[in-house]
Parts: C-alpha cells; sequence; structure tokens
C-alpha cells in the first residue's frame, strides 16, 4: 500500500476505485463499502483508493478536539492489511475547507483517474457540506465515472456509525463495541517506561503510549490480548491512572502479559480489549494490589480457558 500524507499534489495513474470518509473505526459499515471496492477492482482492475482527512473536519471546523476511536497510525496499520493500494490522507487546510463540491470532484477524478466512486447514502462533502450522493450522481456522466451508493448496514433498528461505536466505548461495553466494529478495539502503541513497580511485585506490566486522541473506554481492568512481534498473548490490561500510586499519574493503558517475560521497551505492540474484568481500585497497600492482580490474572486465565476470543 502506498501511504500519501501532508500534501495536496497527488497523482494516480491507473484507473482507480475510490472511496470518501472519515472511517473511524473502520467497522462493519465500513466493511460494506470496502467489499463493494474489491467487487469493483476485481471486475475491472481498478486501484483501490481511500480517501480520508489528517484530522476529523468536525475539529477544525468546530475548533473542538473530537477523540478517535481509531487514530491515523492505527488506520494506516488496518488499510494495509486490508490490501488498499492508495491510502491518501490529505491535509484539512482552508483550501480544501472552501472547496466547493463541484470542484473537489473534479480535483478528485482528474488527480486520481477515478472510474468509479463508491459512497455510503450519507456522505457529504464540500464546502459547507453541499455535495452529497446525488451532485455525484449528476457529474457522473460529465467526467466518466460510476457511481455506486450503498445502504447503512444495520444492528436492529440502528445504523451502525461511528457515533453508535463511540456510545458503546464510553459506557464501558466492549463487547458491544467489538460487535459493532466487526474486530476487537485495540489501541497501539510504543511502550515507555513507567515506574517498574509491577516488576517489584513479581507482576511485570508494559506501559503503553497513548495518543492524546484516542478515545479510551471507562478506567478499569480489562482481558486482553496483546500482539507483539507478530505473536499473540492473552493479557490482562488496566485502563486508567494508577491510584494506588502516589502523585500525579496520567491515563494510560498498562498491561500485564501472561507467560511472557520479554523486554519489549521502545517497541510497538498492540493491545485488544476483549471483555470489562472490574472498575479501576484504590487499594489501602501494594501487597491489597498485588493480590487482586494475581486474582484478575487468574480469572482471565479461567474465563480464557472456556470461552473463544
Amino acid at each position: 500500500m502506498e501511504y500519501i500524507s501532508k500534501t495536496l499534489d497527488f497523482h494516480v495513474k491507473e484507473p482507480s476505485v475510490i472511496s470518501f470518509g472519515k472511517f473511524d473505526g473502520l467497522h462493519r459499515g465500513h466493511e460494506f463499502l470496502m467489499e463493494k471496492q474489491i467487487e469493483q477492482s476485481n471486475l475491472h482492475g481498478y486501484k483501490r483508493i481511500i480517501f480520508t482527512f489528517d484530522i476529523p473536519p468536525k475539529s477544525e471546523v468546530l475548533g473542538v478536539e473530537s477523540k478517535v476511536i481509531i487514530t491515523n497510525d492505527e488506520k494506516e496499520y488496518v488499510f494495509e492489511k486490508s490490501g488498499i493500494d492508495y491510502l491518501i490522507e490529505c491535509p484539512f487546510v482552508p483550501q480544501v475547507m472552501t472547496m466547493e463540491a463541484d470542484a473537489f470532484v473534479r480535483w478528485i477524478v482528474k488527480s486520481l483517474n477515478v472510474k468509479c466512486i463508491i459512497v455510503g447514502d450519507d456522505f457529504r462533502f464540500g464546502h459547507n457540506r453541499a455535495g452529497d450522493h446525488r451532485l455525484l450522481s449528476a457529474m457522473a456522466g460529465e467526467l466518466g465515472y460510476e457511481l455506486i451508493v450503498v445502504d447503512k448496514i444495520k444492528d436492529g433498528d440502528r445504523d451502525i456509525s461511528s457515533t453508535y461505536i463511540r456510545e458503546e466505548i464510553a459506557a464501558g461495553h466492549i463487547k458491544k463495541a467489538n460487535e459493532l466494529l466487526g474486530y476487537p478495539f485495540f489501541i497501539k502503541g510504543r511502550v515507555v517506561h513507567g515506574r517498574a513497580l509491577g516488576r517489584t511485585i513479581g507482576i511485570p506490566t508494559v506501559n503503553l503510549s497513548v495518543p492524546h486522541d484516542k478515545l479510551l473506554p471507562p478506567k478499569g481492568v480489562y482481558m486482553s490480548r496483546v500482539l507483539v512481534r507478530d505473536n499473540w498473548y492473552l493479557g490482562v490490561t488496566n485502563i486508567g491512572c494508577k491510584p494506588t500510586i502516589e502523585g500525579k499519574n496520567p491515563i494510560g493503558a498498562e498491561t500485564y502479559i501472561i507467560d511472557f517475560g520479554q523486554d519489549v521497551y521502545g517497541q510497538d505492540i498492540m493491545v485488544e480489549l476483549h471483555k470489562f474484568v472490574r472498575p479501576e481500585m484504590k487499594f489501602d497497600s501494594i501487597e491489597a494490589l498485588k493480590s487482586q492482580m494475581s486474582a484478575d490474572i487468574n480469572y482471565t486465565i479461567n474465563y480464557a480457558g472456556s470461552h473463544t476470543f
């Protein structure tokens, strides 16, 4: 996959099929859209392009920071695994913000040799979000591309959307969020040094550097799986601020990796969250903390032995 970012000067020579969007979460609705891309690619030999922005447009327009289900780095990782040929992360700069919808379409179709556009029925684009699938349909004949509009995938009577998934994550319903995503919610980042308390009590943990814009579930302990150097391990992850430890601790992700004793400082790992175990707690002593951590580990091992996840 070719990853193009930090530039408005992008070009693709080969005929392409393109989809637009924030793609936050890359959930089951996005998966359906990407399946349509694969169909067109197999049928016509088109290169597959995903076009997104480097920041959520709402953040720039409203001047507020939006927490994301999946960061840009995580998004690149998932798209590469899915077989996309080009991931274009367009800077959301004033030149793009103020571009009229029809001008945006002409720019993209010409620059990326677009022969097919696939979008959801709620897709909006251009200055003041004036463009939609109706405009794309009206311009298709003139610019020579095919338009495919896909309906929303539903969960019961509700559309599967990033907003819906954010609500479930924020409420701590991690299993439901994973169902809507179509894969486990994960945090990808670099292992950093902590206070090494776990090592001193015989339960060494790894501390993950969490990007500031990453949406996290409520503080607490979660059953997890950890990817280290292409190998998966069972884990117990605490999302929180280590209230038992004195001092001000920033919120982060700390994981005990079961049956693992390697040094991974400075390396990138991925932690999937699968099941909420208990809320974060402050203990009266380090011994009490150690006892509870041991109980959490035993619970995780026993649960994993009788469940598939």
